[in-house]
């Protein structure tokens, strides 16, 4: 029996799919990743009798990334990102291992049938699939096809039933666009990024960002922000005055009347008008008009609306709201949350959908009344060629969803009833007046029939008075009239709705990058969400944005960004060639990015108008090993000490604080060792600011503590403290914590485990002796008498954190709190080169992990 591999986007979206392809008889079970199931079920394909295999990746199977050194920013010239530098595909989540399980699955299996989400992103993880997958399927047999995709829009039976039934093949153009964009924001957002991040945060201490980075996409929604920024700084108000006047309608009511000049911005002006009217008794009709008028409703919805709707009344941020959307598509509740579509094809069935809400209790009878009296067809809108406009595919209450997602499920279904309802219909009437010589206007609303707004009711038209039925000629007492005084004011800053709009006019982005760029601005500290999700610009972000408008306004506007946004899409297409877009494209932000490198004094110039050089920056902390001065400690992001004597600045680990470690000092270099911590139960480590900076061996890497170091003989070094292997990562070592006493803790020097032990000992040191059982290094415990938790009275015990049955009811295993990035697990074990190699009792750091006995640490993970 031949073998059907079908593999879809994540792992919930794998699983619906096979239970409705086989009815739900069908078998489960874990991968060798832990991660993604596979479903199996038999059936036919092509006519034969066959095992269905399906499973899922998770997202991207493959990522791009520079090879060897030029992932170093001290040892490649950022020029050389723009065409030197030699890319490759890496695994997008190394802990996965998704190549692997891919290729597992996909060993001996006769056809593959893709069910990746239907979109470029999409495409492109076809491929990534094949490329892991096909190396290893049967060979076809005579020109046999045996690669397939399917194509869906929603999770339900006939959707899925349907796309089985009319399988195709994977667009390799779509493909290539998204590869095409890959190798563009990597070449080019690393190389600015690289280059401004060290020229500037070697200059200020104050920038409070990380990352001071650059993107074609990044950039340009930064400009937008800091556009309106600079309206609203440059705003001069203007003074300006306005007639208001009042007639009697009847004894209890009067009506308020607007000044058909409107205003005007000369005060000597408004009072010549004023003194014109203020002595007349009566308002003169001059006309009457009533016209019956319809609110349109709206177009069927699409991403970029979604998303300016979360943002302006549901208070979700884009990505937040991506994301609620994508979880909603996946459990099958609407369908897919990404298109640019405003328009339903002829021969989609909208009654299905409709009648999933008939029983629904907050809009059932609008629903029944709907599908009693007839839908009305949707407006015509945009039709992208890509998915059906998001669409409820099934009935959902709010116990079911609860919070945001129902929030968003009920703005989608409502939206949704609204397309297929029937316009709202309202009544204007107007009346015209004279005063004196001035004309005066009022207006009056009256619903008819109220349409969509029934079921949206935040578009209903606003409730006005009826006016009085008269005449021309008629006359009312005028009650009041007077001038007022007002002044303009500026725009407001920029909400994220009104940001996705530019976006989208301007051709920054797509439907699904979108999110990821505002909150990209977000994250780099350039903007900041204030009240009503406006977006103020920072410091940082208005003088970036101001820093290239003077170098090169074209890296700032939306203008060849939306260029290049256009050639991608004739890539997928087919009617442009990747390599010759690829190239012109790179060549022309290469000499951008030159002249930038030429002119960055015009930008530095803006810098030190808004930030403090870093001598003046932070407060003395530990000393320098060089010149044995004082070394300032810079707490804005990222935190670093500067040497303003040396003119050295070296980084420090982030997400922490950092404080002098008793002023010891580092026996290689003479620098005083800093403590980093991330909290009181969480872990901490001594490291030495220049070994951190420069590994001094070869087994080290840049960022490395105290605890990672393989100095023989150093009382702060791994081969002094480590213990033994970690229990929950492949290549950590878990290494005594000296200053945590007395609630004392062991913590990998990798993972972010950490456990809790000896309490209230006051002091525990790590033994030269090793457990004769897993060959991990002693702990030797001495406690109080009055303290000791230890049997007969005893003070002082020396034993294994894994093997001994003493320790075991000691030590308390938990995740620490925080977990800075610099703490990278590997594969393998160190071995000590070079300086470190010496004295390494036989469990430091070369312990296997204990397999026989179960100790409190090693149970937490089973």
């Amino acid at each position: 029996m031949r073998t059907v591999l079908m593999v879809a986007e994540k792992p919930s979206l794998a699983q619906s799919i096979a239970k409705i392809l086989s009815r739900g008889n069908m078998s489960s079970h874990k991968g060798l990743n832990g991660t993604c199931s596979v479903h199996e079920y038999s059936g036919t394909f092509a006519g034969q009798p066959v095992r269905f295999k399906m499973t899922s990746v998770c997202g991207h199977v493959m990522t791009l990334d520079f090879l060897g050194k030029y992932n170093k920013w001290d040892k490649v010239d950022p020029a050389e990102l723009f065409s030197q530098a030699p890319t490759e595909k890496k695994e997008a989540n190394p802990k996965l291992n998704m190549v692997k399980f891919l290729q597992v699955e996909g060993k001996g299996c006769d056809y593959i049938v893709l069910w990746l989400d239907c979109d470029k992103e999409g495409e492109n993880i076809c491929f990534e699939v094949l490329d892991a997958v096909l190396p290893v399927m049967n060979p076809a047999h005579g020109g046999e096809k045996t690669v397939f995709r399917a194509r869906f829009s929603s999770i339900t039976d006939t959707d899925i039933c349907a796309a089985m039934a009319r399988l195709g093949e994977p667009d390799h153009n779509e493909a290539l666009s998204v590869d095409a964009r890959q190798e563009l924001d990597l070449r080019i957002g690393c190389a600015f990024t690289r280059f401004q991040t060290k020229y500037f945060q070697g200059k200020y201490g104050n920038l409070d960002s990380s990352l001071i980075s650059f993107g074609p996409c990044q950039t340009p929604t930064l400009g937008f922000c800091v556009e309106r920024h600079d309206k609203i700084q440059s705003f001069k108000p203007e003074t300006y005055w306005v007639l208001q006047a009042k007639v009697n309608a009847d004894k209890d009511r009067s009506l308020l009347l607007d000044w058909d000049r409107v205003r005007v911005f000369d005060r000597e002006i408004a009072q010549m008008f004023l003194n014109m009217t203020k002595l007349e008794k009566e308002a003169q009709v001059e006309a009457t008009s009533r016209k019956e008028k319809a609110k349109q409703r709206p177009l069927a919805l699409n991403t970029v609306e979604m998303l300016r709707v979360a943002s302006s009344s549901l208070g979700m941020g884009p990505q937040h709201a991506m994301q609620t959307a994508e979880r909603l598509y996946t459990q099958g509740y609407i369908s897919y949350p990404r298109t640019e579509t405003t328009h339903y094809p002829e021969n989609f069935d909208l009654k299905g959908p409709l009648r999933q809400q008939a029983n629904h209790p907050y809009w059932a009878d609008t629903v029944k009344r709907l599908l009693a009296e007839g839908i009305n067809r949707p407006r015509k809108g945009h039709d992208a060629g890509d998915h059906p406009p998001i669409t409820p595919m099934r009935s959902a209450t709010e116990a079911e969803l609860g919070g945001e997602a129902w929030r968003l499920y009920e703005y989608i279904t409502r939206h949704f009833i609204a397309t297929v309802s029937y316009d709202c219909k309202y009544l204007q009437s107007t009346i015209a007046f004279r005063i004196g010589s001035e004309h005066f206007t009022c207006t009056g609303k009256t619903v008819i029939s109220p349409g969509f707004t029934e079921i949206m009711p935040w578009q209903s038209v606003p409730l006005e008075e009826s006016l009085p039925t008269c005449q021309r000629g008629d006359t009312f007492p005028v009650s009041e009239i007077k001038m007022l005084e007002k002044q303009t004011s500026p725009p407001d800053y920029l909400t994220e709705a009104e940001l996705i709009t530019l976006m989208e006019k301007h051709g920054i982005g797509t439907d699904a990058s979108i999110p990821v760029h505002i909150n990209n601005i977000c994250q780099r500290n350039y903007v900041t969400v204030e009240s009503g999700r406006r977006l103020k610009p920072t410091n940082l972000g208005i003088v970036l944005v101001h820093g290239y408008y003077k170098i090169d306004a074209e890296l700032v506007l939306p203008t060849i960004r939306s260029a290049v946004e256009k050639q991608l899409n004739l890539i997928a297409q087919g009617k442009a060639d990747y390599r010759q877009v690829l190239g012109h494209t790179l060549d022309v932000f290469k000499r951008k990015f030159h002249y930038f490198v030429d002119s960055i004094a015009g930008m530095d110039e803006l810098m030190e108008v808004s930030f403090s050089p870093l001598a003046a920056t932070g407060k003395p902390l530990s000393r320098c090993g060089k010149c044995h001065r004082f070394m300032k400690y810079i707490q804005a992001k990222p935190s670093r000490l500067h040497c303003s004597h040396c003119d050295e600045t070296y980084t420090l680990p982030q997400n922490g604080t950092i404080k002098l470690y008793k002023e010891l000092r580092c026996p290689l270099d003479d620098f005083e060792l800093v403590l980093w911590s991330s909290g009181s139960r969480g872990k901490s480590y001594p490291l030495c600011p220049y070994c951190s900076n420069h590994p001094p061996f070869r087994d080290m890497k840049k960022g490395m503590g105290c605890n990672e170091c393989t100095h023989p003989t150093c009382q702060h070094s791994l081969s002094m403290l480590g213990i033994g292997q970690c229990v929950g990562c492949e290549g950590g070592v878990l290494v005594l914590d000296p200053t945590s006493g007395p609630k004392w803790k062991v913590a990998c020097n990798k993972c972010n485990v950490v456990a809790h032990c000896f309490e209230n000992a006051y002091r525990v040191r790590v033994s030269a002796d090793t457990c004769s059982t897993c060959e991990a290094a002693l702990l030797a415990v001495d406690f109080n008498k009055a303290k000791s938790p230890l049997p007969g009275d005893e003070t002082q015990h020396t034993g294994c954190v894994f093997c001994d049955p003493i320790f075991q009811e000691l030590v308390e295993l938990k995740h620490a709190a925080s977990c800075h990035p610099m703490h990278r697990g590997g594969p393998g074990r160190r071995q000590g080169r070079g300086r470190a190699r010496g004295r390494r009792p036989p469990g430091k750091p070369n312990a296997r992990r204990p397999k026989d006995k179960m100790s409190a640490l090693a149970a937490y993970f089973v």
